[in-house]
């Protein structure tokens, strides 16, 4: 089984390696104070404390877990100038016979996000308009059927 690269900007790269190194030495040293602090006030049957820190050991552990997944296959992506549409463009595209015209940056998924038009490389929209230049005309299907759009811009 091949595992998929996982797209991100110098920026976001950066990061997670700073949230990746907080977590495996401030927040277990933290945790750990916190798990013999609850060990202390005995009974574990019935102690809140120690069973909360264990939870939030778990998930410390899972997300050092992910982001070491990440890390190991990630590939860097450079904005720069694109003829064809992938990932670090930014398109401005069109729905057909509309006025309204739309701009995207195509991000990995861990950068994606909508309220800032950053969207992911996954997403079906994205997968659609793959490889196509300025001027090409591309279509996908939406849950509110077939949408058919105009790259208008690739920068």
């Amino acid at each position: 089984m091949e595992i998929e690269k996982e797209y991100l900007t110098k920026k976001k790269y950066e990061e997670l390696g700073g949230e990746l190194e907080w977590l495996k030495t401030t927040r277990r040293q933290e945790l750990a104070g916190r798990l013999k602090e609850a060990l202390s006030l005995g009974d574990l049957s019935e102690n809140a404390e120690y069973h909360q820190a264990r939870e939030d050991q778990a998930n410390a552990e899972k997300r050092i877990r992910e982001i070491e997944t990440i890390l190991r296959n990630v590939a860097i992506v450079e904005g720069s100038s694109f003829d064809k549409i992938a990932v670090g463009a930014t398109v401005t595209i069109q729905p057909k016979g509309k006025k309204d015209k739309v701009q995207y940056s195509i991000v990995g998924s861990q950068e994606a996000d909508m309220a800032k038009n950053k969207i992911s490389v996954a997403s079906p929209l994205v997968q659609a308009m793959l490889g196509k230049k300025t001027g090409d005309s591309f279509f996908f299907e939406s849950p509110q059927g077939i949408k058919n759009y105009k790259i208008i811009e690739i920068k």
